[in-house]
């Protein structure tokens, strides 16, 4: 008879409190026949609180693509894997994307146990919106990616969040307020669900200024405000004023609208009426 091919479960761990431990998880890594960890010295430590001896392999960065084809043959033969990182869920800013990835590829049923995450966990406690946000992780170290991503985060609406060790935390937020702005509000998350749990309300410029004398300690999160909707559209309007008004509508009838439709977007995009831009238009032809 043919065997039975084996599944994948994504097994997030605590990012800090260990009461935080999903009672489903600790079932699902007894119950497997091999838990997958990014770092198993770390991990050992976990599973030797919650008394969990499933035998255990590394799976890293530096071995995700290799390794992954490995634990997926392991699979279709028949054994359940669970796949753990450092803290926190597994796939979000870790190899564990790669090994999911190669798994829907080969047929294999990848399951998710929901539990902490510190991305979302910053998000909700931040003060800042929380309907439209961004996920950036880690800023690139390489200075050409990082101005792009830098460049691209500058115009980006939706609140963003991205992670930071302690010992990048100054450069990162010095780059950030440089390129978004000092004004821009950030809320800086550090040792989320720990002892020292600490939630800092600022702008970007009042945070290089705080660390200037405070000691970067801990693992941190930092939520940042997105780009006010009322710059968006100063922005907009002050391009618009390089055009005359007959100029603007005339570039949507050159588009393919009809003259009516034209002036009414022209409006739109100055912040005018209708009836302004049919003024300007009759003033420019008199």
């Amino acid at each position: 008879m043919p065997t039975e091919t084996g599944i994948l479960v994504l097994c997030p761990t605590p990012i800090g409190n260990l009461a935080d431990m999903p009672p489903r998880v600790t079932e699902c890594l007894r119950e497997a026949d091999l838990i997958a960890a990014e770092d198993t010295r770390n991990s050992l430590k976990l599973l030797n609180h919650f008394d969990i001896h499933t035998p255990m392999t590394s799976y890293h960065e530096y071995n995700k693509v290799e390794k992954a084809r490995v634990l997926v043959s392991r699979m279709l033969a028949g054994e359940n894997i669970a796949l753990i990182t450092d803290a926190g869920m597994p796939g979000i800013s870790d190899p564990g994307e790669e090994l999911v990835r190669q798994c829907h590829e080969a047929g294999i049923r990848v399951s998710a146990i929901p539990g902490p995450c510190a991305c979302v966990t910053a998000l909700t406690i931040s003060g800042l919106p929380t309907r439209r946000f961004c996920f950036e992780a880690f800023l690139p170290p390489d200075k050409v990616r990082r101005r792009e991503v830098l460049d691209e985060l500058a115009g980006e609406r939706r609140t963003i969040v991205l992670y930071e060790a302690p010992h990048h935390l100054e450069k990162t937020l010095g780059d950030l307020a440089r390129v978004l702005g000092d004004d821009r509000p950030v809320s800086i998350c550090r040792e989320l669900t720990k002892i020292h749990e600490e939630v800092c309300r600022l702008t970007l410029g009042e945070a290089v200024r705080r660390y200037e004398t405070v000691q970067p300690r801990g693992e941190y999160v930092l939520v940042i405000g997105g780009k006010p909707e009322e710059e968006v559209l100063q922005e907009a309007r002050s391009r618009w004023e390089e055009l005359t008004p007959e100029q603007h509508v005339q570039m949507y009838v050159d588009q393919g609208m009809d003259k009516k439709e034209a002036m009414r977007q022209a409006a739109k995009d100055r912040g005018v009426s209708k009836r302004d831009i049919y003024n300007a238009l009759i003033g420019s032809s008199s």
